[in-house]
C-alpha cells in the first residue's frame, strides 16, 4: 500500500496500528530538541512505551514520578497539602498516599484541589528539565497533559491507546485493586477516544499489535530519518 503524503492532515502510517496527523516538513524545521508530550489513560501502558523510547537514548521525564518526589520533598507543596487535607496526609515525614487517595479519588472537587496544588510545581520542574536536554527530541510523560492544560508546552503529543477492558485488567493486576476502583479513577480523566483525537500521534498498546515497531517508526519520524 502506498504511504499517503505527510502534508495531508489525516492519519498516515507504515504500520497499521500507529496513526499521525503531523505536518512533518514544518515540524522538522523547529528548533531541537523537539518538546514531545507522551500521554494516555490509566492502564494504557504509556510507561512501557516511554521505556522503549528510553532504550533508544531519548531523554525521559515522568511527571508522575516528579510529582511524587515534589509531594515528599518540596516544602511549599507539603505545606499546602497539609493545610488542605490535614496533618494525616504525612506520617513520619512521608506522604501517606493511601490516606490521600482515599480522599481525592472519590471526590472530583478534592482531586481538582490536589492537582491545583501539585501541578504548577510539576510543570515548573518539567520546564526546567526540558530546557537542559539535547538531541533530536525529549519526552515528558504525563497522564494529564490535556486535563492540566499542558499541551501548549509541546511541539507534539503522542498518545498511547488500549481498550478499556485491557486497561482495567492491567491496573487491577498492578495495583491489586477492584475493577470498580479502576473505573472511578478512569472517571477523573478525559475519555480515551477524545484524548486520542487530541494527540498528534497515537500508538496502539492493545496486546495485539507489537509496540516496539511503532516506537521505532515514531523515532525515525521525529529524528528526521523518515
Amino acid at each position: 500500500m502506498e504511504r499517503p503524503s505527510p502534508k495531508v492532515r489525516r492519519p498516515f502510517c507504515i504500520l497499521p496500528p500507529m496513526r499521525t496527523t503531523l505536518h512533518l516538513p514544518a515540524l522538522l524545521q523547529k528548533p531541537r530538541p523537539l518538546r514531545v508530550g507522551l500521554t494516555g489513560g490509566i492502564g494504557s501502558g504509556k510507561s512501557t512505551v516511554a521505556q522503549a523510547f528510553g532504550v533508544l537514548g531519548i531523554p525521559l521525564y515522568s511527571a508522575d514520578l516528579a510529582s511524587r518526589k515534589l509531594m515528599n520533598e518540596d516544602p511549599e507543596v507539603i505545606a499546602s497539602i497539609q493545610k488542605a487535607f490535614g496533618p494525616k496526609t504525612y506520617e513520619g515525614g512521608s506522604l501517606n498516599r493511601a490516606y490521600l487517595a482515599s480522599i481525592v479519588f472519590k471526590d472530583k472537587e478534592k482531586l481538582a484541589l490536589l492537582n491545583s496544588l501539585v501541578h504548577p510545581a510539576t510543570i515548573r520542574d518539567g520546564e526546567q528539565w526540558m530546557k537542559a536536554q539535547k538531541g533530536p527530541y525529549a519526552i515528558k510523560e504525563s497522564s494529564l497533559i490535556f486535563e492540566a492544560g499542558m499541551q501548549p508546552q509541546f511541539d507534539l503529543v503522542i498518545g498511547v491507546s488500549a481498550p478499556v477492558v485491557v486497561r482495567i485488567q492491567r491496573v487491577m493486576q498492578r495495583d491489586k485493586v477492584t475493577a470498580e476502583s479502576v473505573r472511578e479513577r478512569m472517571g477523573n480523566q478525559i475519555q480515551e477516544n477524545i484524548k486520542m483525537l487530541l494527540c498528534d500521534i497515537v500508538i496502539q498498546n492493545d496486546d495485539q499489535h507489537p509496540v516496539i515497531p511503532q516506537v521505532l517508526e515514531v523515532h525515525q519520524l521525529l529524528s528526521g530519518q523518515s
